[in-house]
């Protein structure tokens, strides 16, 4: 049996494979973040990272909720001094470049349910692809508390669905569902409520089946294309190729296909 989760909750991670499962922990609290939280939640995606067996992380949470955002009062003290919870050196799961944090390179599948808000929606705009359970609750609610959002909604929100429909949800703070958060490009899938994690693993198991320099290289050239633009993206094409071209995977692809079976593709 499961222990109870500390009041300040915890992130957990389970090794399936060539997956790494991060799991959110403190649905006493729909899974507020406390500052244990977002450090121990850098820690998860620096192993995902850092350990050459994982492949593709999923990020789920424990509870009926996927998580209602920022434990404010915990939290409120580091923002007004203008400081992350986050270890400095960590991978930054809000993926934003700040400095003294690393960029992921491996992929992020996010299965979300429930209340999902603010952190919650920067998290899975953050990631590559969002199951989203259909009773999700999503809103992006700092104007409400006097605050901005800071974890890259104000960026993605509007990359994704377009500035118009970006501020309707930034500036009003509503609640909308997932079929809207479909509609917006926020999700790729929307599953019955129970389904989410499942679906968002079979996902993860899809994408760590394929060749692991090919994934990593063609999510951070796509990346590239949306952040810096098409021209810059495609400056990589021809010495990216050649590198992935000389690998032992790439070789192994061809006697696949030869051979008509399933590649084997060991990350090197």
């Amino acid at each position: 049996m499961t222990s109870a989760p500390p009041p300040e909750g915890t992130i957990t991670t389970e090794q399936r494979g060539a997956l790494l499962l991060i799991g959110i922990n403190r649905p006493a609290k729909r899974n507020g973040f406390t500052p244990r939280m977002f450090r121990e939640l850098g820690e998860a995606y620096s192993r995902l990272d850092d350990d050459p067996a994982l492949r593709v992380g999923v990020l789920h949470a424990f509870g009926d909720h996927f998580t209602a955002g920022l434990d404010l009062p915990s939290i409120a003290p580091l923002m007004q001094r203008g400081e992350k919870a986050i270890t400095e050196g960590c991978v930054e799961p809000t993926d934003l470049g700040t400095p003294g944090y690393r960029r992921r390179t491996k992929p992020m599948v996010v299965a979300v349910k429930g209340i999902t808000y603010t952190l919650g929606i920067e998290l899975m705009l953050a990631a590559d692809v969002v199951v989203a359970a259909d009773d999700c609750r999503f809103s992006q609610l700092e104007v409400k508390r006097g605050i901005m959002a800071t974890g890259g909604a104000t960026l993605r929100m509007a990359e994704r669905a377009g500035l118009g429909n970006a501020l309707l949800h930034l500036l009003t703070g509503d609640e909308f569902g997932s079929a809207e958060a479909l509609r917006l490009n926020f999700v790729q899938k929307v599953v019955p409520a129970g389904r989410e994690l499942d679906e968002a693993v079979a996902i993860a198991q899809a994408i760590a089946a394929q060749a692991p320099l090919a994934v990593v290289a063609t999510r951070l050239n796509a990346l590239k294309a949306v952040e810096q633009g098409p021209l810059q993206a495609m400056q990589e094409f021809i010495d990216v190729q050649q590198r992935l071209s000389n690998s032992e995977d790439a070789a192994e692809g061809v006697r696949s296909f030869v051979e008509k079976r399933a590649a084997r593709f060991t990350g090197h």
